[in-house]
């Protein structure tokens, strides 16, 4: 009865002209576009200068902003007033102003104040546009001053674990393994119940001796198998666009995305049995995902939650998932590494299908 259900789904899937598509365009438009558009490294900055001293100190750091990567246009003003016009504008999103005796006070060693303002409409951009010019300036003091004349102190060197050059891209990778695989695996099998209800074709299935077990298992393992299509996509195109694999190896890998299957699957199965429409099911999945997407850690760190919206994530499987895929990826830890994700994503997994199983009526 399974194979027969199983040919059934299959030859559904593949006659229609839409989900064989999603299923291979999907991920490819994902996993190209993605890691270069959502991006939290900010550039192309646009800085306005104002120099009160016009010294070979102060040209040698403008010259210095000038050539980062981070600042693309460089503007002069001759007070603050006038750089603040700049902002106000939006011809500008940061403002440097250079005090009087600048080069003598470097020189000398003496403690000087120079005035940063960043436009902060912007949050995010102004946060890293004052952080990446203090940066500079820091820099270009300690290049500057006289190593000879320096006072014996204390050397900060910083390392950066496991992803030494900050590369984003090997941040976003897993996040997208996890988004794609929670549309495609959870939400799509949801919806393909819902449409056959509408249907009517759920009927003549309710009324067969096909046992609610064989019907669901039939369903899950379509998309289970369509899953395996999405991930082996993306580690392709994860190795061969952006040289990023699995450091724990490729086993670990689908291990762990199969148990990530079997919880979203049964949460979409959870959602189709309380739904009479499809428009019903999309809008109860558009808000679950909305929100378990944003307090997963996929795009901001949990650690940066308030303590209340931290509780909550507790009660999400993706930040888990997530988690172990960045594990994965980044760290390369080993299933005794994972143990507490592991044991959460089984019983999430559990869970989620044991209520799918009890919430589904059929008629004898």
């Amino acid at each position: 009865m399974l194979r027969y259900l199983l040919e059934k789904e299959f030859k559904q899937f593949v006659r229609n002209k839409f989900l064989p598509k999603l299923v291979l365009f999907y991920p490819l438009l994902m996993m190209v576009l993605m890691p270069w558009a959502a991006n939290l490294e900010v550039k192309n900055l646009r800085i306005s200068i104002v120099d009160k001293e016009h010294s070979a100190a102060s040209n040698a750091l403008i010259n210095k902003i000038s050539g980062s990567s981070y600042f693309s246009n460089t503007l002069y003003a001759q007070s603050y007033l006038d750089a603040m016009s700049h902002i106000e504008s939006q011809k500008s999103d940061i403002i440097l102003e250079l005090p009087l005796d600048f080069e003598k006070n470097l020189v000398n060693r003496v403690d000087q104040e120079i005035f940063i303002a960043a436009n902060a409409v912007d949050g995010v951009r102004g946060s890293m546009a004052g952080t990446y010019l203090t940066s500079i300036v820091k820099e270009f003091s300690q290049e500057y001053m006289d190593t000879g004349l320096k006072a014996p102190g204390i050397e900060i060197i910083s390392l950066s674990k496991y992803n030494p050059a900050m590369d984003y891209k090997l941040f976003m990778v897993p996040a997208l393994i996890v988004l794609l695989l929670t549309i495609v695996v959870g939400f799509l099998p949801a919806l393909n119940i819902v449409a056959e209800k509408e249907s009517g074709t759920i009927e003549q299935i309710n009324v067969t001796p096909v046992g609610k077990y064989t019907f669901i298992g039939a369903k899950l393992i379509l998309y289970w198998a369509v899953g395996f299509v999405v991930l082996t996509t993306t580690l392709l195109l994860s190795k061969y666009f952006y040289g990023i694999e699995p450091l724990s190896g490729y086993a670990r890998f689908y291990l762990l995305s199969y148990l990530f299957m079997v919880v979203v699957s049964g949460l979409g199965l959870v959602i189709s049995n309380y739904s009479a429409t499809m428009q019903q099911a999309m809008f109860v999945m558009f808000f679950f995902a909305l929100i378990m997407i944003l307090m997963s850690g996929l795009f901001t760190p949990v650690a940066s939650m308030p303590v209340w919206s931290q509780t909550i994530t507790a009660a999400n499987p993706l930040k888990y998932f997530t988690d172990v895929m960045r594990m994965l990826f980044i760290k390369g830890s080993n299933l005794g590494q994972l143990v507490k994700e592991i044991t959460i994503l089984a019983g999430f997994a559990i869970f989620f299908n044991f209520w799918a199983v009890l919430s589904y009526h059929k008629s004898s």
